[in-house]
């Protein structure tokens, strides 16, 4: 994926001080550079790029849209609540939609609702049709796949306005979207009941694309990998890791590799158990993960969300 742009919404059924009816944010290649809720009622920059980059007028017309499905995804949530006879207690509507441009210039679109945290119904852009989780979804599948309105606006609205305003919002944040840092790795292992479970985790590099495989001699072992999800930190970084268990003896035939954008090449790690050092690294990371603050630059500060012009 060379660039993606994606905006989650989510619509709660009984709102409380400090949970909004409806929220709202905008990630540009996984980073938020734009928020909206019902309590504050206008969408606020998350970046300063985008605080900076927005045209005049940029900011009055994302409110206006998120006004609207603030009217409307409150509706749909009710109607799902009918439709399965929840009227009352906390439920959900979350929706993200979005695109993904690729190198090679192709375009990857969804449209997807979840509802309570489970999928519900989706539209994927190449396949040029939905996919229902249920019953009640197949209802709602087969009223818009017939109504000759729904997939003509989806196939529009992912292939080609997404795709411009994905432009738009790269161009704002040129200089921090080039931002590479390569990550940190720490090889750990752990013994329990005659099993060796090895883990190597890569922390505090951008951008998101990164690849870490476990390797048994000269060979890549995916089959037996466990991996973790690559997840946001706090200063716009990401973190990751990959897991495999392994018999104790052979604990020296293993080891990892990774390979990101932010590093001239792939590099090699190993688990070094008697290593004084990887303990007290260990420490190290534990704090890091603990409170996922990795400073690293000005480079990566200028795609930090909440670093706006006025400090804030």
């Amino acid at each position: 994926v060379l660039h993606s742009l994606h905006y989650l919404r989510v619509t709660v059924s009984e709102p409380s001080p400090g949970l909004p009816r409806f929220m709202a944010v905008g990630y540009l290649d996984g980073i938020p550079f734009a928020s909206y809720n019902s309590e504050r009622g206008w969408v606020e920059p998350q970046t300063l790029w985008m605080e900076a980059g927005a045209e005049p007028g940029y900011w009055d017309t994302e409110t206006e849209i998120n006004k609207r499905y603030q009217h409307v995804d409150p509706i749909d949530l009710e109607m799902l609540q009918r439709q399965y006879n929840q009227s009352r207690g906390l439920h959900t509507l979350q929706v993200v939609s979005g695109c993904d441009l690729l190198s090679n210039g192709s375009i990857h679109g969804s449209d997807r609702y979840g509802y309570d945290g489970r999928d519900f119904i989706s539209f994927n852009l190449g396949s040029k049709s939905f996919v229902a989780a249920d019953g009640t979804a197949q209802i709602i599948k087969r009223l818009w796949e017939s109504d000759g309105i729904t997939v003509p606006e989806l196939k529009h609205e992912l292939g080609h306005t997404c795709v411009e305003v994905l432009k738009k919002h790269v161009k704002y944040g040129q200089e921090a979207l080039e931002c590479k840092v390569g990550p940190k790795v720490h090889v750990s292992g752990k013994v329990e009941h005659e099993i060796l479970t090895l883990s190597c985790h890569a922390y505090g590099f951008y951008p998101k694309t990164i690849t870490v495989n476990w390797m048994k001699g000269d060979e890549i072992w995916d089959q037996e990998t466990e991996w973790g999800e690559i997840a946001p930190n706090s200063d716009a970084t990401f973190h990751t890791w990959a897991r495999i268990k392994a018999r104790p003896e052979e604990q020296e035939q293993y080891r990892c590799r990774v390979e990101h954008p932010g590093m001239t090449e792939p590099r090699i790690f190993s688990w070094e158990p008697e290593s004084s050092r990887n303990l007290t690294l260990a420490v190290a990371v534990s704090v890091i993960a603990a409170i996922v603050v990795i400073p690293i630059g000005f480079c990566i500060w200028k795609l930090h969300p909440g670093n706006t012009q006025d400090g804030g």
